[in-house]
């Protein structure tokens, strides 16, 4: 069950939205996320790339971690790595996860807590799981998305957002039994706390078994339906979606509708859990390579030679081992 969780009946609710009235957006298609193992050698569920980027502009990556119950000396994670040209946004829905980039910014992201780091003009960060997750083992579940910058902005410098979960914004489904958490964003002039700059709305949902949720989007944005756990249905056609699986909308339409399913397998019994994400399309050429991601390949090329020749941050020493206090005070010391 994920962690930021509350009484939808005591929240501000979503207006109901007239069925015969309202442009409701077709699903345009379906994909099945692959696994695939990254950093150190956690498995992750990536349905995006895979499916073609203009599709889900401006978004460029989900990775979907978990969600898994680590054994004692299990838990990894990434080593030292650099960014350029985008933002990672890492959800942490149950579980903890360290950061620490090249600028100062970072720290620990617990239960239902977001960090957003703007790669911008370049830096280095490291992600791990806190050494008493590693030692006692323990869920770890979370999401991260890569969101794209335009042209305009892919040299703006670092930024790191520390997002608590008690910050999320919660609001409740029409009828008042599914939980919206907005994590970035605007949803009926209700605003998220994350500061973005490509303009995008980030939400979970928990929709309670059975139940129909809809959506009110902005016009011009991308939409999208990631499945954390459950079985639903979305699009006015009801196309069965499930774990692992993203539902990409059509651009036409004003509202996006999904349904739970009636029964839920054991894992999900709280609800069905999605992602449901979109923004405005950047329109602009990609070149991408690993980390970095530019509008040329040139630009790539640049990047590469910046983080060689160290101008994307200086990796932070790593504590000595084997101090005492009978050790020689130096001059720093």
């Amino acid at each position: 069950m994920p962690a930021v969780t509350a009484d939808p009946l005591t929240l501000p609710r979503l207006p109901r939205l007239p069925e015969t009235q309202t442009r409701w957006r077709p699903v345009a298609r379906v994909v099945t996320a692959r696994r695939y193992l990254e950093g150190e050698g956690f498995v992750v569920r990536r349905p995006f790339p895979g499916v073609d980027l203009p599709h889900v502009d401006p978004f460029l990556l989900l990775d979907h971690m978990g969600a898994v119950e680590y054994a004692p000396g299990e838990a990894k994670g990434t080593p030292w790595h650099p960014h350029r040209g985008f933002e990672t946004v890492t959800y942490m829905i149950d579980g903890a996860f360290q950061h620490r980039d090249t600028t100062g910014g970072g720290g620990l992201i617990t239960n239902g807590d977001t960090q957003w780091m703007t790669a911008g003009s370049g830096l280095q960060h490291i992600e791990q799981p806190p050494p008493e997750l590693v030692a006692k083992g323990g869920l770890f579940h979370g999401v991260q998305l890569w969101v794209n910058l335009p042209r305009a902005r892919k040299w703006v410098p670092p930024r790191y957002q520390d997002i608590r979960g008690r910050d999320l914004t919660l609001v409740a489904s029409d009828d008042g039994s599914s939980l919206i958490r907005i994590i970035a964003g605007s949803l009926a002039g209700h605003e998220g706390p994350g500061v973005t700059y490509t303009p995008i709305t980030y939400l979970h949902a928990t929709v309670a078994p059975g139940a129909r949720l809809a959506l009110p989007w902005p016009g011009g944005f991308s939409a999208m339906v990631y499945v954390l756990g459950g079985d639903g249905h979305v699009g006015p056609d009801g196309r069965p979606l499930h774990e692992g699986q993203l539902a990409v909308y059509g651009m036409a339409g004003d509202a996006l509708c999904l349904r739970a399913a009636d029964r839920q397998p054991l894992a999900a019994r709280g609800g069905w859990e999605v992602l449901v994400l979109g923004g405005l399309p950047i329109r602009e050429p990609i070149a991408r390579y690993g980390p970095f991601v530019m509008n040329t390949r040139e630009e790539i090329i640049q990047a590469f030679e910046d983080y060689q020749a160290g101008r994307m941050g200086i990796i932070p020493p790593e504590r000595l081992p084997h101090r005492t206090a009978a050790d020689d005070r130096l001059p720093d010391g």
